[in-house]
């Protein structure tokens, strides 16, 4: 503009001093004043935001927020400031297709012209004095163009199209300076980029790349010659061609486009007549996001960061994701109203999610849809236990096949129980951490201590969340403390990468953040158990969905969960209502698993990897009740032999017990007959009389059951002195270990009063029984049912009568004392 104000003062100084220019001067001089009137116009009327950014001389700060699915679609959108949802392109990333449809319908001088097409021009202004009416604009490419990013906000008109309005004599003038203005700033290609991006394709959705996918449901790419055609023609009326709501005019428009192409011979009959038979359909234009969750989680992250761009590429899978959240929708029709679904897979190998739902249905607002659960702190309930499991084996504890006891125990005032209320005695390691038994898991919690356990998982990425002021402890192993579906997946990958857990990525370049949860034993003896029952003398399990499961259930059913191992992902599934309320009747087995298993069955068969065992495990076969290697343990001390994984070579030891002195290794006195058992100090009768001879007796060595198992183990399986008799002088002398069950007879018979099962509701007959010679809390169990415990404080239990058939009382301490009667009920 300086320099313009400049040549015109000087032109005056020069007239007035009587200089008369010559034609070629006066020439030149008309271009420098015309010149500088284009700067000083340039200057006043600066090209749009969206131009100056495709020269370079802006930052995008209106323009549309897109997060991307790994293969490029979107999975959600958020308008810019101009309301608009566009997903921008590149026109490398456009099928040709569309762009020979684009350039010969639109504007073929579109690479010649300098943004304005005289002939073009002519052609309107003739139609316009003959018809006297508008007939064509004869609008290029770039005038379009310079109308879109004029326009105002997306949606505001009912035609806001390049040619549904502003075709007054002024608007075609400001239009042809803009476009003279682009052409000046910018190249073709970034012209025609620009309409790419901003072509109003109807409602919010501008740009050829948002509107295939919101009306085709693929990338622009991918556009068959019908489809192109149809998205072509679309920007001439978009409100009253939208596929979704009216895909007969639609379709009209489409096949004119088709009949240009085929009479400028871009396109042959043939393709042409191909074109017309594909069908003009689209589902209606709404929210059809995928992963919505996961993307604000990605848009959140973004506006802490300001990374630069305003596309977010993240690892899911696009067709899994789907898959995934159809699967989740079909079973919210099981599910009380309030109640809501996470779910996350995650690939073993990248560690990179593939899918990811926060919750169910992302529009429901009844079941807190817009919380994302994936990231939600919730009790684990069982869900921790292979971990415990996984420590005891890597700190020589344990084995597979370990005996365990499943008995009524009191930790320090902690009474656990089963999900099931019973008890099944001795239980080996596989066994418990199948059937997911909580007294044997928090017996080993105790004898590794909780405070160790939790920083071990922390260290390893899983943080269990307590109360202020609270401390770890004994409850943690059932779900004493909180941690994330995300978070507990993570680690649940350890069992699929050799013990290495790791922190799931959801950008592509997010650096592998992994950690040792387990050894690559240990994490094969776990998934074995879970997958396979733990058991080297069984296969490995060959089918197609081959899956090391596990659920848990948090207290009072507020949490349900199911996490599963294949040898590609690693899928969590929660169930529950966000806010923390109670959903009685369902939990992890009858909620959570089934899910699991159509989640998996929806990420498709995929190749098994063949899978060998680690140098560090072996299969030994191993002997109850001491728990060493078969050959190093003498037959007459091996009354049950299993075979079992082990690490190292090493069979440890039956672990000790914590309520009884010394060990299962115990000595006995027997007569030289092996009828009588002895005591020293003691003779069996006659022993001692005058004239008698002295009694010969010697020690025998045996291995015994843990006291605490007693009642579940059948006399073959005691040891063979054990079942002998004691004699009487020794019995006198034998301490008092027995406890006394009062109330009801061994081989009783109750009888039900005549009519009582035809009443509504029967009087429930109860017998009322007591444990004699024990100070200790006594545990009442009803089949291995727990039906209530005693103690000085209530010393007598009122037992229900169980149905018609047999059935078995046992009253047991904490020693291990204990008494069992068998006992009938009639009808």
């Amino acid at each position: 503009m300086a320099r313009a104000s400049f040549s015109s003062a000087q032109a005056l100084v020069l007239k007035a001093r009587g200089w008369r220019p010559s034609g070629r001067r006066r020439w030149l001089l008309a271009a420098v004043l015309l010149a500088g009137l284009l700067l000083v116009l340039d200057r006043a009327f600066p090209l749009p935001a969206a131009a100056r950014v495709a020269a370079g001389a802006g930052a995008a700060v209106d323009a549309t927020l897109v997060v991307l699915a790994e293969d490029g679609s979107a999975l959600r959108t958020w308008p810019g400031s101009d309301g608009a949802l566009r997903h921008p392109v590149r026109i490398d990333a456009v099928s040709p297709y569309y762009l020979q449809a684009l350039l010969a319908y639109e504007d073929r001088w579109f690479y010649w012209h300098a943004g304005i097409n005289p002939l073009a021009m002519a052609r309107a202004l003739f139609q316009w004095l003959v018809e006297g009416r508008v007939v064509s604009g004869g609008s290029t490419l770039t005038m379009q163009v310079a109308r879109l990013l004029d326009a105002p906000p997306a949606g505001s008109g009912p035609d806001a199209g390049p040619r549904g309005s502003a075709r007054s004599l002024g608007a075609k003038l400001r239009q042809m300076a803009r476009a003279l203005q682009l052409e000046a700033h910018l190249g073709k290609d970034e012209i025609l980029t620009l309409y790419l991006n901003h072509a109003p394709m109807g409602g919010q959705v501008q740009g050829v790349e948002t509107a295939s996918r919101a009306y085709l449901g693929k990338p622009a790419k991918n556009l068959s010659q019908a489809e192109a055609a149809l998205l072509v023609a679309l920007p001439q009326t978009p409100s009253r061609l939208r596929p979704d709501r009216a895909p007969q005019l639609a379709r009209q428009a489409r096949d004119k486009v088709l009949g240009r192409m085929q009479s400028l011979g871009v396109w042959t009959a043939a393709e042409v007549q191909d074109a017309r038979i594909e069908k003009v359909f689209a589902p209606p234009l709404r929210a059809r996001w995928l992963a919505p969750l996961a993307a604000e989680r990605l848009r959140q992250e973004w506006l802490r960061t300001r990374r630069p761009g305003r596309v977010i590429q993240s690892t899911l899978d696009a067709g899994l994701q789907a898959r995934l959240e159809q699967v989740l929708q079909d079973r919210l029709a099981q599910l009380p109203d309030a109640v809501s679904i996470a779910a996350l897979v995650v690939e073993n190998s990248t560690l990179a999610a593939r899918a990811y739902a926060g919750s169910a249905d992302f529009g429901d607002s009844a079941r807190a849809a817009h919380v994302d659960m994936v990231r939600g702190v919730r009790s684990p309930g069982s869900t921790l236990k292979p971990f415990l499991y996984a420590m005891a084996l890597d700190e020589g504890l344990i084995h597979s096949e370990s005996l365990l006891t499943d008995a009524p125990q009191n930790f320090g005032g902690y009474a656990p129980g089963n999900f099931q209320a019973s008890f099944s005695g001795p239980v080996s390691v596989s066994e418990a951490l199948q059937r997911s038994l909580n007294v044997p898991a928090v017996d080993l919690m105790e004898r590794i201590g909780p405070a160790r356990f939790a920083a071990h998982l922390r260290n390893a990425g899983l943080t269990l969340r307590m109360d202020p002021g609270a401390v770890p402890n004994l409850s943690l192993i059932l779900g004493g403390g909180g941690t994330t579906l995300e978070e507990l997946v993570g680690a649940y990958t350890a069992l699929a990468r050799g013990g290495l857990a790791g922190q799931m990525r959801l950008v592509p370049g997010q650096p592998l953040v992994e950690t040792r949860l387990m050894s690559e034993g240990a994490a094969f003896i776990v998934r074995e158990i879970l997958e396979n029952g733990g058991r080297p003398d069984t296969p490995f399990h060959e089918s197609s969905s081959r899956v090391a499961w596990k659920t848990g259930t948090s207290f009072g059913f507020r949490d349900a969960w199911a996490v599963g191992v294949t040898d590609r992902y690693t899928v969590g599934i929660w169930v529950g209502r966000p806010d923390g309320t109670p959903n009685p009747g369902h939990f992890g087995a009858n909620t959570a698993a089934p899910l699991l298993k159509d989640v998996v069955a929806a990420l498709g068969n995929s190749s098994l990897r063949a899978r060998s065992v680690p140098a560090s495990v072996s299969a030994l076969d191993i002997c109850w009740p001491l728990g060493l290697a078969w050959r190093a343990t003498p037959a007459a001390h091996c009354r049950v032999q299993r075979s079992a994984w082990t690490l190292a070579g090493t069979a440890p030891p039956t672990l000790p017990e914590r309520t009884a002195g010394g060990g299962l290794l115990q000595t006995a006195w027997v007569d030289a007959g092996r009828q009588l058992r002895l005591r020293p100090g003691c003779q069996p009768e006659g022993g001692g009389k005058p004239g008698a001879a002295p009694v010969r007796f010697e020690a025998v060595e045996f291995a015994r059951w843990p006291l605490l198992l007693q009642p579940w183990v059948a006399g073959h399986l005691q040891a063979e002195v054990e079942r002998l008799a004691l004699s009487a002088p020794c019995k006198g002398q034998q301490p008092s270990r027995s406890l006394k069950l009062t109330g009801i007879d061994a081989g009783s018979v109750f009888q039900r009063a005549p009519g009582a099962a035809l009443l509504a509701k029967p009087s429930v007959t109860t017998v009322q029984v007591q444990a004699i010679g024990s100070r200790e809390t006594v545990s009442w169990l009803l089949d291995g049912r727990l039906v209530g415990t005693t103690g000085l404080a209530r010393p007598s239990l009122s037992v229900p009568l169980p149905p018609a058939g047999t059935h078995a009382l046992t009253a047991m301490d904490t020693q291990g004392r204990y008494e069992q009667v068998l006992f009938s009920v009639r009808e």
